[in-house]
């Protein structure tokens, strides 16, 4: 679900489970496993016909008022209703937006069949002296890439955890807002550091998790992403489309 813009209050950190799936499954077969990955989104074919896709995507997941997901809107823009209505654990609030991942068979250009679908954590850049804490333990970056639509920037983590008792606790993240240049030309550069806490948990093994980036409504030209990893600080640098 989607958080504001608006940040009067000092921030805390989001919070994220990496050791249970957020995954809610429809249909009890196998499939490959795609990966999301880079700036492409993979898809399996199995030759059965034009719309005979299991692909996988990032999407806006529309809920009514009854918490039901009626359609979706994938980062290239395409919109799907499902053949079949459906709601879920996760789904906890009525007449919203969620940001999810989802694999589906495709039935028509207009409609498509739910297999998995789940959530993914959504963050905003705030500006860094609103955060409570700017912890940045290190974390795994797998991938980094602006979605099609221009609206979010997606990135790949590596997550290391485990746990030391019946107690899940999540990791801690945020996106501190550094600094936004003007130049003369009237181009925009922002910068933005991911901020990471590991919260005391013990890094036995390693979960992939994707965050999306949402872009304020005014977007940058270009933005400069750092995120301190096990190898150092990474810089990435991500050309805007507006």
């Amino acid at each position: 679900m989607f958080d504001g813009m608006s940040h009067s209050a000092p921030c805390a950190l989001t919070k994220i489970r990496v050791t249970k799936r957020s995954m809610t499954r429809f249909t009890v077969q196998s499939f490959l496993t795609l990966l999301l990955l880079s700036c492409t989104t993979d898809s399996y074919d199995k030759g059965e016909g034009k719309y005979s896709l299991m692909q996988a995507d990032f999407c806006e997941l529309t809920v009514d008022g009854q918490k039901q997901a009626l359609t979706f809107t994938t980062d290239d823009g395409d919109t799907y209703q499902f053949t079949t209505p459906f709601t879920a654990k996760w789904i906890e609030t009525a007449d919203t937006t969620y940001r999810s991942v989802i694999y589906y068979n495709k039935v028509s250009t207009t409609q498509a069949e739910a297999v998995s679908v789940g959530t993914v954590v959504t963050v905003n850049p705030i500006e860094h002296w609103r955060y409570k804490e700017q912890p940045q333990d290190p974390i795994g970056l797998e991938s980094a890439w602006m979605a099609k639509s221009g609206k979010y920037l997606n990135v790949g983590l590596l997550m290391k955890t485990g746990r030391i008792s019946d107690e899940e606790l999540p990791h801690n993240i945020g996106l501190a807002q550094d600094t936004v240049y003007t130049y003369p030309d009237g181009r925009c550069a922002a910068s933005y550091r991911f901020l990471h806490s590991q919260n005391g948990i013990p890094q036995y093994y390693t979960n992939r998790r994707y965050v999306s980036i949402l872009l304020p409504t005014v977007k940058p030209d270009t933005i400069h992403l750092s995120i301190q990893t096990y190898d150092g600080i990474v810089h990435k640098t991500f050309i805007v489309k507006k």
